[in-house]
C-alpha cells in the first residue's frame, strides 16, 4: 500500500516498557496497559489516549528467529474495531552492544490510509539497511526473512485485577488463579519476526517500546 498519510506536530513520550534477552536468561522490567493512567485510563481521564497506551512487549527466539509483539490500545472488548492512528508514532529500540539504554536498531512504524480509505503500516529502520516496508494491515509482510504483520489480537496478559484491588483493599491475598480481567479482550499489535543474525552481536539484548504522538504535549 502506498500514500500513508502523515501528520507533523511536537511529539510526546507516551508509555515504555522494556525487557531484556539473552539466549540463556530472562528478565524483564515493563509498564503496564493504562500506564501512565493520567494519560491512558479512563478511569483518570474521559479522553484517555488509548492509541498511544502501551501494553506489551513481548520478546522470544527460536534457533534461527527472534520474534517480537508489541502490544497496545487495549484491553478492547471483542467487538471493537482495531486501532490504526495515523498521528501515533511507535518505536520497537533494540541494544546490541551491552549498553541497555543506547539503541543500535529502532523500528519505528506508523499507520495510515490510502487513496480508498484502507488501513496500512509503514515499518522504518528494519536492520536488513533496506527503505520503509509498507503494506496493508492484517496482512503479513516479508523481506529478506523479516516477517511483519499488524492486526487485532487476544489480550495474551493474564492478571486478576479484581484480586489484586481486594488484596490492596484488605490486606489479606484474594487473587482466584483463574479469574482474569483480560480474558476475552483484544489488543492492536504488531508482530515482527527477525533473524537473529540480523541483531544479535554476541552480547545480551535489551528490548524497550515508546510510543509518542504527533500534534500533542507532555502534561
Amino acid at each position: 500500500m502506498s500514500g500513508l498519510h502523515r501528520a507533523t506536530g511536537i511529539v510526546g513520550l507516551m508509555a515504555a516498557a522494556v525487557l531484556a534477552l539473552s539466549t540463556s536468561e530472562r528478565r524483564a522490567v515493563a509498564a503496564d496497559h493504562l500506564d501512565p493512567p493520567t494519560r491512558t485510563d479512563p478511569a483518570f481521564d474521559t479522553t484517555a489516549d488509548r492509541a498511544a497506551d502501551i501494553a506489551d512487549v513481548y520478546v522470544w527466539h527460536t534457533a534461527d528467529n527472534l520474534v517480537i509483539a508489541l502490544t497496545f490500545a487495549g484491553p478492547a472488548p471483542r467487538e471493537q474495531r482495531p486501532t490504526y492512528d495515523r498521528d501515533v508514532l511507535y518505536t520497537i529500540n533494540i541494544s546490541n552492544a551491552g549498553f541497555p539504554t543506547d539503541p543500535e536498531i529502532s523500528i519505528r512504524f506508523r499507520f495510515g490510509q490510502d487513496s480508498s480509505g484502507n488501513s496500512g503500516i509503514e515499518i522504518s529502520g528494519l536492520p536488513d539497511g533496506g527503505p520503509p516496508l509498507v503494506g496493508p494491515v492484517e496482512t503479513t509482510l516479508s523481506r529478506n526473512g523479516i516477517l511483519a504483520r499488524a492486526g487485532l489480537y487476544d489480550d495474551p496478559f493474564f492478571f486478576d485485577l479484581q484480586g489484586f484491588r481486594e488484596t490492596r483493599s484488605t490486606g489479606n491475598l484474594q487473587f482466584v488463579a483463574s479469574r482474569s480481567f483480560f480474558s476475552g479482550t483484544n489488543d492492536t499489535s504488531l508482530v515482527l519476526q527477525i533473524p537473529r543474525s540480523r541483531v544479535e552481536t554476541g552480547n545480551e539484548l535489551n528490548i524497550w517500546a515508546t510510543s509518542a504522538r504527533f500534534g500533542g504535549q507532555l502534561q
